[in-house]
């Protein structure tokens, strides 16, 4: 089965896509940003079901749907878009599409439109004797190759994993349980995943045109709205790999998350202290073990696929791409340049650093590390004026 999605926003391609795996785990799913790159592709390898976007950096959607149509009357057609008018909705009709999802869309119905569209699964055989030849192929695999295989993992594919809890509630929402975003956020506040999507997204062209950075989980909410705040969640919570069910990756994951909750309230006591805005010190004290938590999702993701993964190769990998892999993250996420400060110098402080917020943020880590040198703690304090 081959699903085409024609969708120029990233974030919401994703969230399609992991909504069509949700329902058909073992589909192929392509996703293209260009009406070239959709027409090309359905000469070269038609697809079971296409979903588009009405307009996209070089032209409407609409034309690839008519190319199908002209070709096939039978594949099912699925128009996105936030163009709800009347006339809209008359002109891809006479299409023949099989159904129109206005943006901003919630996600559990359009998995229910998308279920009824989609070719059948898999029979259970079928899918039990493919799983089964690919973990056996997968386990055959050493575990040193874990280690390999991240020297040449792409940027694109750098996550940061969910707690359970949070997921399980926002997969109950997906199921249909109405939950309201304020019952959800209560706990977002403290899962560094959702905290880095909706700042990334916060900060993205679509959502920040003014050029404000936005640097805290309530101001990124307030931005981005319920709908599509649900639905970056929604995207993150139907990864296969977002938690973490490995005991050892779920230990160690949780010793970083302690930290980071721990480094959030001592810098944020500090701000208040010299009466500072304490949002982008949670924000980047919730982030600053990013490439830990990236290292870690990723080993849960390499299990996932049947491969064997022993407690020396974790270990080795946090040590050898911790540091790059959060360098990469915060490249490609275009975190704040604020925020991006206030992470290195939960590290250290560069030699001509004289921002206040730094030296903050590098006291309240030097509070926390029981090796700390006391002399260079009194210097910090001295520096941010609280001697």
């Amino acid at each position: 089965m081959r699903v085409m999605i024609l969708e120029d926003d990233h974030w919401i391609a994703d969230l399609l896509k992991q909504i069509v795996l949700s329902l058909r785990p073992h589909a192929e799913i392509v996703c293209l940003g260009s009406v070239a790159e959709a027409l090309t592709d359905w000469q070269q390898q038609p697809s079971d079901l296409l979903i588009s976007d009405w307009n996209l950096p070089d032209g409407e959607g609409t034309r690839l749907l008519k190319q199908v149509r002209q070709q096939n009357r039978d594949v099912p057609l699925v128009m996105i878009s936030g163009r709800t008018d009347r006339n809209s909705v008359v002109e891809v009709r006479a299409l023949g599409i099989n159904a129109f999802i206005s943006k901003p869309f919630q996600a559990s119905r359009v998995a229910a439109s998308l279920d009824q569209l989609l070719p059948a699964a898999e029979t259970e055989t079928e899918t039990e004797t493919e799983t089964e030849t690919g973990n056996h192929s997968a386990r055959a695999v050493s575990d040193a190759d874990f280690v390999a295989y991240l020297k040449k993992l792409p940027a694109s594919e750098l996550d940061l994993p969910l707690s359970k809890g949070i997921r399980d509630r926002l997969l109950q929402s997906f199921k249909g349980e109405q939950l309201s975003l304020r019952e959800l956020a209560e706990d977002w506040r403290h899962d560094p995943a959702l905290n880095a999507r909706l700042l990334t997204v916060a900060n993205s062209s679509a959502y920040n045109a003014a050029g404000r950075p936005c640097i805290g989980l309530l101001e990124a909410l307030q931005k981005l709205g319920a709908a599509t705040s649900l639905n970056l969640a929604m995207g993150l919570a139907l990864r296969q790999s977002s938690t973490l069910d490995n005991p050892l990756l779920r230990s160690l994951a949780d010793a970083h998350l302690d930290a980071s909750e721990q480094l959030a309230e001592t810098s944020m006591a500090l701000a208040r202290q010299c009466s500072l805005d304490p949002a982008p010190f949670h924000s980047a004290a919730l982030l600053h073990r990013m490439g830990e938590l990236c290292v870690l999702y990723l080993a849960q993701a390499w299990e996932k696929r049947g491969h064997s993964l022993g407690e020396e190769q974790v270990v080795q990998a946090l040590g050898q791409f911790s540091s790059p892999f959060a360098i990469a993250i915060k490249a490609r996420w275009q975190l704040p340049m604020v925020l991006r400060d206030l992470i290195g110098a939960c590290y250290a402080l560069p030699n001509n650093s004289v921002k206040r917020a730094a030296v903050l943020m590098r006291l309240a880590a030097c509070e926390q590390d029981p090796l700390a040198d006391s002399k260079d703690q009194a210097r910090l304090r001295r520096l941010a004026g609280l001697a």
